[in-house]
């Protein structure tokens, strides 16, 4: 009777143990990471146009300070649990997100020694170190905006879509949605994300009377991480690897006339200068 009893008292504590272990991963995986009060700045502050009231923001910026510490505090259960595509979303959030702060931090900008010379006054070139030596926490971790996106996007999630999402604060880069990415929606976000980027003629345009396409820069600089995705089995005439690859990506995203004209290959890539300008209200 007596041991009977110890086995029934085992399989119950045992019973216990699994439940309490079991209701622990359903609420690690439940627990969401929330992008509210991030909407609300980017829906407050960033027009249509992608254009930021720097100064606004500035003077009302608990918002962007509340997301950028809950991004540092933020649990490595909860990212763990996310998608793909949720950690994608989460990662280029965290950056535009943090490149806000650098430039309130900063703003009114002033421009200083060499890069006076270089760049525009209020560019956000004019901030010393803002890519390498700013410091960011991420789940307790300090990153910088290079490591976030070289280290973390490119090397280890490959999408080179991410590169018409991530925004520099600057007139040539990538307009800034006025509402977060969000995993479930990633997909078309980044898809309209480049439609956009590519109406605009100060960073894609095809000149067919002098027989070249002008691309942006952005193109040259991250033309390799094109090639896994978009490589062209043919078509885009005999530029090289990377510049192909970057035609086909242009090409799924503008009207098919433009399209046809790319694959064609008949024509010289020139790259267009690259506007440093802030992109503020």
């Amino acid at each position: 009777m007596e041991i009977t009893l110890q086995r029934a008292l085992l399989v119950v504590f045992l019973v216990f143990v699994g439940l309490t272990l079991y209701v622990g991963r359903v609420s690690a995986g439940e627990q969401k990471f929330s992008y509210d009060g991030y909407a609300e700045v980017l829906d407050k502050f960033v027009d249509d146009d992608g254009m930021v009231a720097y100064k606004r923001l500035k003077k009302s910026r608990t918002g962007l300070d509340s997301f950028v510490a809950d991004i540092g505090a933020m649990e490595k259960d909860v990212y763990r649990a996310m998608s793909r595509n949720e950690k994608i979303a989460f990662w280029v959030n965290a950056y535009n997100a943090f490149t806000l702060k650098a430039i309130i931090d900063h703003y009114p900008i002033k421009a200083s020694g060499f890069s006076a010379m270089r760049f525009p006054s209020n560019s956000i070139r004019q901030i010393s170190g803002v890519w390498d030596e700013l410091k960011f926490s991420v789940m307790g971790r300090d990153m910088t905006l290079d490591y976030i996106e070289h280290k973390v996007l490119r090397k280890l999630f490959k999408e080179p879509g991410i590169h018409m999402a991530l925004v520099c604060a600057s007139m040539s880069c990538p307009s800034l949605r006025s509402e977060p990415y969000y995993g479930e929606r990633l997909a078309k976000q980044l898809e309209d994300q480049a439609r956009y980027f590519l109406r605009d003629p100060k960073k894609f345009k095809i000149d067919r009377g002098d027989k070249e396409v002008h691309l942006s820069q952005i193109f040259k600089w991250f033309g390799d991480d094109f090639k896994r995705a978009h490589k062209p089995g043919s078509g885009f005439g005999d530029h090289d690897k990377a510049e192909r690859a970057s035609l086909n990506y242009i090409s799924k995203h503008i009207g098919p006339s433009d399209a046809e004209f790319l694959r064609s290959g008949d024509y010289d890539i020139e790259y267009l200068d690259y506007d440093w300008s802030l992109n503020q209200q």
